[in-house]
């Protein structure tokens, strides 16, 4: 498979405390103009989107797709995954902000799967996903387990 390429812009207008910026990404109508500023990452998000938001549902997507492609290679192919991702960032001390941790829950309906077989796959798909490798070189502690 050749390497796999995506773009997306940030326009930011304005000082940090009061400015404000738009992500857009070319290949999606949904992902165009998304509002993001300081006040709403650090606070109640309101109808704006952060990086950190954006970040876990990059995970969790590509942590589906993972556990999609173990589950059906071992031919029981999932009826539906729900993963969720819960992207944690911290102020280290002379480092400054960090990615410190990616929690990823996995519900999932898959017939005929025990549940250690079924967490098995979770622990293979958290091997194969490229997100959860890129946040664990980068020193963030990335946790996949079933959701309770």
């Amino acid at each position: 498979m050749a390497g796999i390429e995506r773009e997306a812009t940030c326009v930011w207008e304005g000082d940090l405390a009061r400015g404000a910026g738009r992500l857009s990404a070319a290949s999606s109508v949904g992902f165009a103009g998304l509002a993001l500023s300081l006040p709403t990452r650090i606070g109640s998000p309101g109808d704006q989107t952060s990086p950190e938001e954006l970040l876990a549902a990059a995970h969790a997507g590509c942590f589906a797709m993972a556990l999609a492609s173990v589950l059906t290679n071992a031919d029981v192919p999932p009826g539906r995954l729900d993963v969720r991702c819960r992207v944690r960032v911290d102020e280290e001390p002379e480092r400054g902000f960090r990615v410190t941790a990616s929690s990823v829950a996995v519900a999932a309906e898959v017939e005929g799967l025990a549940r250690d077989a079924l967490v098995a796959a979770v622990a293979a798909a958290d091997a194969s996903c490229p997100y959860s490798a890129l946040l664990r070189d980068a020193g963030a502690d990335v946790r996949a387990a079933i959701a309770d």
